[in-house]
């Protein structure tokens, strides 16, 4: 049994990702992009737009490092609790500050690792057209830079076997945009310089899906 308290260690999140790397490369034919623009050491943040439940499990397992992933705690049910928890994922409430979730994303920073993101905050278009500030403070508080991910392809048609996911062997990109710091350099968090650095990350994680678009030939929804 795992530790229902215990902070989430590298090796689980290792192990996650040996786990992505199997079922995802078995189940679909991910295309990587631009995979070595994450930092190949110390704290980082992947940012990830999320239009399908699949992106998450996508990007563990196509990622060049072991990602710790903030998870809504309605994931965190029956058998996927202690699975989640032992591959080094990491339980928040949405609902509220949580302060246990935080101190533990800020924990995985603090050691050099990378902590994954969905900026919207929940499952939607996938167009990180509504972020949440908590991204913003984790980057600044954290002073990690971040790199933007977005994977496409997720959505684009249901499969006959499996209808909530996408067609097996079908292509899913993921690319991975420049590492940038969200900060304007002061190191201040005040409420008006973490609203200045969502404004800055929206545009740099829109700007990227544009050109992951672009790259790839996936067409904005319309």
């Amino acid at each position: 049994m795992t530790d229902a308290t215990a902070a989430p260690t590298p090796r689980g999140a290792a192990v996650g990702r040996g786990i992505g790397i199997g079922l995802m490369y078995g189940l679909f034919r991910p295309r990587v992009l631009g995979a070595w623009r994450v930092p190949a050491t110390g704290p980082v943040i992947l940012a990830v737009n999320h239009a399908h439940n699949l992106d998450g499990p996508m990007l563990m397992g196509t990622a060049p490092r072991p990602v710790h992933f903030l998870i809504k705690k309605e994931a965190f049910a029956g058998p996927l609790d202690p699975f989640l928890r032992g591959i080094g994922q990491l339980k928040v409430d949405r609902t509220t500050v949580d302060r246990t979730a935080v101190t533990r994303a800020l924990g995985v920073l603090e050691n050099g690792g990378v902590l994954g993101i969905f900026p919207e905050g929940t499952r939607g278009e996938g167009d990180f057209a509504s972020l949440r500030a908590g991204l913003a403070y984790f980057a600044v508080r954290g002073g990690a830079p971040i790199v933007p991910v977005a994977v496409l392809g997720s959505t684009e048609r249901r499969g006959r076997l499996i209808p909530a996911l996408p067609p097996l062997r079908s292509r899913v990109d993921v690319v991975f945009g420049e590492a940038f710091q969200a900060g304007d350099g002061s190191g201040r968090r005040t409420r008006k310089a973490l609203d200045e650095a969502t404004l800055r990350i929206q545009g740099a994680l829109s700007a990227h899906l544009d050109d992951a678009r672009r790259l790839t030939g996936r067409p904005a929804k319309t």
